[in-house]
This record gives C-alpha cells, sequence and structure tokens, in this order.
C-alpha cells in the first residue's frame, strides 16, 4: 500500500514541478523519508528526479536555452559535488533558512518600482547554479532557487521549464556520482528511485500538457507566488 502511495505522490509531485519547474521534490520528500528513513531520502529522490528532470527536459527540448544552463552549470556541478560529499555529516538547516529568506526578497524585488534595477546576466546564472548545486547536494532539492535564476530571463513557460529542467538532470547526475562513491545508494534506494521515476515521467507529461494551456502573465504570477511560499516554508519549517 505505501508504494502505491509513493508512485501516486511521485505521479503528482512530477504534474507540479513540470507546471511550474519546481516543488516536486518538496512535496514528494516527506512521503519518501516515511518509506526508506530521512537518510536514504536525498539518495532516493535525486534518482527518481532524473527520470523526472530528463522527461520535462525532453518534452520541452526544442526550445532549450543553452548559453544560461551552461553558465549555471558552470556555478551547479563543482558545488553540488562539495556539498554532497559533505552530506553525511553537515547539518544544512541555517543553509535552507538563508537560502529561502534571499528567494522572498528577490520576487519582492522584482515587484519594486525602482529606477534602476540590477540585471546580473550571465554572472548571475553562475551564482544561482552555485546556489542551487550547493542547497540540492545538501537536502536533495533546491526547492525554487534555481528556478528564480531561469525566470529572471523573462523566457516562455516552456523555454523556462525545459531549460531548468535539463540543467537539473545535470546536477543530479552529478550527485548520483558522489553518493555512490560514499556508497549512500543501495540496491533498494535504486530500485525504489527508479519506481517513483517511471511515475514522474507520466506526470511530467501532464504538466506539459497543463502549461501549454496558460498565458505567460499567469504563469509568472502562479510561479511567483509558489515561490514566496516554498520560501517562507525554508526559512521557518526547516
Amino acid at each position: 500500500m505505501e508504494y502505491l502511495l509513493l508512485f501516486v505522490v511521485a505521479y503528482l509531485a512530477a504534474t507540479v514541478s513540470a507546471s511550474v519547474g519546481f516543488g516536486g521534490a518538496l512535496i514528494f520528500l516527506p512521503i519518501l523519508a516515511n518509506i526508506v528513513g530521512i537518510k536514504e531520502a536525498v539518495p532516493v529522490l535525486t534518482v527518481a528526479q532524473i527520470f523526472g528532470n530528463a522527461s520535462r527536459f525532453w518534452f520541452g527540448r526544442h526550445e532549450l536555452q543553452w548559453k544560461p544552463i551552461l553558465y549555471f552549470l558552470a556555478g551547479s556541478i563543482p558545488f553540488a559535488i562539495l556539498s554532497s560529499s559533505l552530506y553525511s555529516g553537515l547539518n544544512a538547516d541555517w543553509v535552507f533558512k538563508l537560502v529561502g529568506g534571499f528567494l522572498v526578497l528577490v520576487v519582492v524585488y522584482r515587484h519594486l518600482n525602482v529606477a534602476k534595477k540590477v540585471e546580473l546576466g550571465n554572472p548571475g546564472m553562475v551564482l544561482g547554479g552555485a546556489l542551487t548545486g550547493f542547497l540540492s547536494g545538501l537536502t536533495g532539492s533546491a526547492g525554487p532557487t534555481g528556478a528564480l535564476f531561469f525566470l529572471g530571463l523573462n523566457l516562455p513557460p516552456v523555454a523556462y521549464v525545459a531549460s531548468d529542467a535539463f540543467a537539473s538532470l545535470v546536477l543530479h547526475l552529478t550527485k548520483i556520482v558522489v553518493y555512490s562513491k560514499y556508497s549512500l545508494v543501495t540496491t533498494k534506494g535504486l530500485l525504489v528511485g527508479t519506481f517513483a521515476g517511471v511515475a514522474m515521467i507520466g506526470g511530467s507529461y501532464t504538466g506539459k500538457l497543463l502549461l501549454s494551456r496558460i498565458s505567460k502573465e499567469k504563469f509568472l504570477m502562479v510561479v511567483e507566488g509558489l515561490i514566496v511560499v516554498f520560501g517562507l516554508q525554508m526559512m521557518f519549517l526547516a
């Protein structure tokens, strides 16, 4: 029964991620931790997200934005390796809270009517990648951290979701290599992650269908609203 629940929640989580670009992991992780244990949940979540991100990227592959993706990966890969190596012995609560506050402040800043707004450009994508990679390696998911930086590029919804998904896919593959080196991925964990990943492929397809029916303006409102919600959750519930 618990694996049926796991499959259903994985499907719903992937639908959310494919619709707005993030959020699925934060929905899925509590259920997963209850089944496999909190320590094994992060590596198992990473396995499952490989399937989810791969399918989201594939369904939107024709709209990938390669330049920001490469800058983002330049920051995310080395910091994901670093934090994944530290995973077994580091308490990430304080990092989670700081990043949550950062997310809320950036959304507020986007709506302030100031004379000049700072355009982060390519250095901003490297910074976003570093933050995302470091947090993801510690907790299994960086929440909407990476999505926020891709959102700032003002991309069409499908391009935004697909580009963020491809960057996340490479990030999760990197983490799996490091987790495996430290024997954090067990045979059971690999099987459970693959099982959930199959459900996520279906959820990604459903999310892609929903994404094609929403206007860019409404899409931005929904995404920014969820970034604030998840940012506050990271600040006060971590």
